[in-house]
């Protein structure tokens, strides 16, 4: 089935997403992976575990689309944010593989159904549980890139690693010394701003 022009675009911005926040992962370590750099406990891996159980929600549950397997991490008996990180017995290759198949789940719903598709989330109050196939792209998109967002952020923790993607890191040039000094040059802004 062709996609059309508005279902494309829409899907590739999902894809973009995606891949941002997937490329965070790349060439760290297990542990950086898992580290938890934020006072909430925020890391890379648990940010692509969150990911995946977000696409098969909204892209699964949602259009009446079963996943096919029992997701723990996901069921209502996990534990409180267990899709905000890997367990010790959770390999990256196994958050991976698992995100990779959700999202193959997910592209199927889109490619499969029309954009004014009627499905039900579930966990939405009821006024505003009646959503169509257009608004939980929309949706997801702007919840992926709010995690992509975080993981920039954590991978800068990590290893100083900014960037929308790999050779396009969309930030001015400048060596450690000139990001210290613009560092520099904001808190002493803010301070004179106080």
């Amino acid at each position: 089935m062709t996609l059309s022009q508005p279902k494309a675009d829409l899907q590739r911005y999902l894809q973009s997403a995606r891949d941002a926040l997937l490329w965070k992962l790349e060439g760290l370590s297990e542990y950086d992976v898992r580290r938890p750099l934020t006072p909430t406990g925020t890391n890379l891996l648990g940010l692509v575990k969150h990911a995946a159980g977000v696409e098969l929600g909204y892209f699964g549950e949602t259009f009446g689309r079963p996943f096919g397997e029992v997701v723990p991490a996901f069921g209502d008996d996990a534990e409180a944010n267990q899709d905000m990180w890997a367990t010790a017995g959770e390999s990256r290759a196994d958050i991976l593989a698992l995100h990779r198949r959700v999202t193959e789940h997910a592209d199927a719903t889109i490619a499969e159904l029309p954009l004014d598709a009627v499905g039900r989330v579930a966990w939405w109050p009821d006024e505003r549980s009646r959503v169509t196939l257009h608004q939980i792209l929309v949706h997801v998109i702007s919840d992926l890139q709010r995690h992509a967002g975080h993981a920039d952020v954590v991978r800068e923790l990590v290893d100083g690693a900014v960037g929308l993607q790999s050779g396009n890191d969309n930030v001015p040039p400048g060596d450690r010394a000139w990001w210290e000094e613009y560092r520099q040059r904001l808190e002493r802004t803010a301070r004179e701003a106080a």
